[in-house]
């Protein structure tokens, strides 16, 4: 899970501003990686690929397929169907 979808989902349930200043205090937590802009860039380029491939791909799972993208390295998963259409993507095992 993405910080960004955190905050959108405390600004789809209509919190409160201090609620959401607890909800940034409590993530401080945890460490965030940042996503530099060659992972951005693959996450688009997931999302368009399962796109015209006529699949649809969650946000999540796309920043997962991104992150296989950009470091090379094989998607771990139980259920390939979920990336289906992701052009370029190597799976562990096969």
């Amino acid at each position: 899970m993405t910080e960004a979808e955190l905050e959108q989902w405390a600004l789809l349930a209509d919190w409160s501003a201090e609620r959401v200043e607890w909800l940034r205090i409590f993530l401080r937590r945890f460490a965030i990686v940042p996503s530099p802009h060659d992972l951005v860039v693959k996450w688009a380029e997931a999302m368009v690929s399962a796109r015209r491939a006529g699949r649809r791909i969650e946000t999540a799972d796309a920043w997962i397929a991104a992150t296989a993208l950009l470091y090379g390295g094989p998607l771990l998963t139980h259920n390939k169907s979920d990336y289906l259409g992701v052009a370029g993507l190597r799976f562990a095992g096969d």
